[in-house]
C-alpha cells in the first residue's frame, strides 16, 4: 500500500518591523529626537499628565507616519516651517510685521488665511475636474495637492499660534483649541485630512468635489467670524478651560464632527448619483428640500448676528446656486462619481471612526466636567445635544450592523445627522445658554 505524504508549506510573512524602509526608520528617529528635545526644553513647565501626553505622542506619531506614508512628509514639512516661524520671532511678537516670511506666510494669521484660500481653490479645481473632459484628472489632482498644502498651512498656523500665545504672557499661553475661531481651523484641516485618506484608499478624487464643499462652508464662517468678532486675536483662557483635559477632549470631539460632516457630504453625493436619471421633478422634491435647508442656514447667522446681513445674503445666494447647479447637472456628475457601493462604504467608515472618537470625547468631557464643576453630567444644553448626537449615530451604526441598513435610508439619515451635529456645534452656542456659554457666538 502506497502511503501518500502531504507536504505542507508554511509561508512566513514578513513582520511589521521588517517591512520598514530606511526612510521609515529615519522618520522614526526624527520623531524621537523631536520628542526628546521638547521634553528637555519644556518638561519643567509641564505637569505629570502633560508629560504623559507628550511621551504617548511620540510612538503615536511614528505609527501614523508608518500607517499612512504621506503623513511623514506632512509632519516633517510642518515641523520645519513651524520651527522657522518660531525662530524668526526671536521672542518678539512685533517681528510679525517686519519679517517677510512671518508677515506673509508663517505668522498664525497669515498661515490660516493661506489655508482658507487654498481650500477654496482646491474645491474649485475638484469641481472643474468633475465637469472637465480631457484634463479632468489633472484638475482634480491639482485640487488634491492644494488640499494637502492647505492642511500643512493650517498645522503651521496652529503651531505658531501656540507659540505666539506664550509670547503674550506665560499665563495667556495655551494650545489653540479654545474658541470658535481655533476649532474651525481644527475642523477644516481634520475633515480635509480624513477625506484625503479615503481618496487614496479608494483611488477616486470625485468625492472631493462634495466633501470640500462643507470645508469651504466652514472657511466662509471662519472668515466672517475673524472679521466680525476679531476672533483671530489671542485671548486668555477662561478658568474652566485651564485644564489639560482640553488638549484631549476638543481634538477627539472634532474628529467626530469632521468625519460626520464628511459622511453627510458623501451621502449627498450618493443621493445625487441615485437620482441621476430621474426626470420627474416631483420625485426630486426631497433633494430640493435638502438644498433649501442647506441654503437657509446662512440666513440664521444673518438674523442672529447684527451687522452681517450683506455677507450672509451673498453666502446664501452662492449656496443656492451651488445646490441648484448640482441638481441640474446631476447626470453628468453621477458619471464621474464612484459606484454607489463605494460611496456607501465611505459613509459607513466615516461614521464608524467619528462615533469612536466622539464617544472618547464624551467620556473625556465628563471627566473634565467632574474636575471643573464637581459633577460628571449636569444636563447642560451642550451636554444634552452631545448625547443626542451620540444616540443618533449609535442608532445608525446599530441599524447598519444588526439590520443591514444600506442605501437611500442610511444616506438620508447621515444628512439628518449633519443637521443635528451642526446644531450641537453651533446652534447651542447661538440660541441656548449654560455652562458652555464661553463658546457663544
Amino acid at each position: 500500500m502506497n502511503t501518500a505524504t502531504t507536504t505542507t508549506t508554511i509561508t512566513l510573512h514578513e513582520g511589521f518591523l521588517a517591512k520598514r524602509s530606511p526612510f521609515d526608520w529615519i522618520f522614526a528617529a526624527m520623531v524621537v529626537a523631536g520628542g526628546l528635545y521638547v521634553f528637555a526644553q519644556y518638561a519643567q513647565h509641564m505637569d505629570v499628565y502633560e508629560k504623559g501626553i507628550l511621551l504617548a505622542a511620540v510612538p503615536a506619531g511614528i505609527w501614523l507616519g508608518w500607517f499612512w506614508r504621506p503623513l511623514r512628509v506632512l509632519m516633517i514639512a510642518v515641523a520645519a516651517f513651524s520651527l522657522l516661524g518660531i525662530v524668526s520671532y526671536q521672542g518678539d511678537l512685533a517681528r510679525a510685521e517686519s519679517v517677510f516670511w512671518l508677515k506673509y506666510f508663517l505668522s498664525s494669521q497669515s498661515a490660516v488665511l493661506w489655508m482658507s484660500v487654498l481650500l477654496v481653490m482646491s474645491t474649485v479645481f475638484y469641481w472643474i475636474g468633475m465637469f472637465g473632459r480631457g484634463q479632468a484628472s489633472t484638475m482634480q489632482l491639482l485640487g488634491s495637492r492644494l488640499a494637502w498644502v492647505a492642511v500643512g498651512m493650517a498645522l503651521v498656523g496652529t503651531m505658531v499660534r501656540w507659540y505666539e500665545s506664550y509670547l503674550l504672557g506665560a499665563d495667556i499661553g495655551h494650545i489653540p483649541v479654545s474658541n470658535l475661531y481655533e476649532v474651525f481651523v481644527l475642523f477644516c484641516w481634520m475633515t480635509t485630512t480624513f477625506y484625503l485618506y479615503f481618496e487614496e484608499q479608494y483611488g477616486t478624487r470625485a468625492m472631493g468635489a462634495f466633501v470640500m464643499l462643507v470645508v469651504t462652508a466652514a472657511v466662509g464662517f471662519l472668515v466672517w467670524y475673524s472679521v466680525a468678532r476679531e476672533a483671530h486675536e489671542i485671548q486668555p483662557l477662561v478658568p474652566a478651560l485651564k485644564s489639560w483635559w482640553m488638549k484631549l477632549h476638543v481634538p477627539a470631539n472634532f474628529i467626530g464632527y469632521g468625519t460626520f460632516s464628511l459622511a453627510a457630504m458623501v451621502a449627498f453625493a450618493y443621493l445625487v448619483k441615485q437620482h441621476a436619471t430621474e426626470s420627474r421633478w416631483a420625485r426630486l422634491a426631497p433633494l430640493w428640500i435638502l438644498g433649501v435647508v442647506l441654503c437657509v442656514l446662512p440666513l440664521v447667522f444673518r438674523r442672529s448676528v447684527p451687522g452681517s446681513s450683506s455677507y450672509w445674503t451673498v453666502y446664501f445666494g452662492v449656496s443656492a446656486l451651488i445646490v441648484g447647479g448640482i441638481l441640474f447637472a446631476r447626470k453628468r456628475i453621477a458619471e464621474r462619481l464612484p459606484a454607489l457601493e463605494v460611496l456607501d462604504d465611505v459613509m459607513y467608515k466615516s461614521i464608524a471612526v467619528g462615533f469612536a472618537f466622539f464617544t472618547i470625547a464624551t467620556v473625556l468631557g465628563a471627566l473634565w466636567a467632574a474636575e471643573a464643576w464637581g459633577g460628571y453630567w449636569s444636563w447642560d444644553p451642550k451636554e444634552t445635544w452631545a448625547l443626542i448626537v451620540w444616540l443618533n449615530y449609535a442608532a445608525w451604526l446599530h441599524m447598519r450592523l444588526m439590520k443591514g441598513l444600506r442605501g437611500t435610508v442610511s444616506a438620508w439619515w447621515a444628512l439628518v445627522g449633519l443637521a443635528v451635529t451642526t446644531f450641537a456645534f453651533l446652534g447651542v452656542n447661538m440660541f441656548l445658554s449654560g455652562l458652555h456659554s464661553y463658546g457663544e457666538l
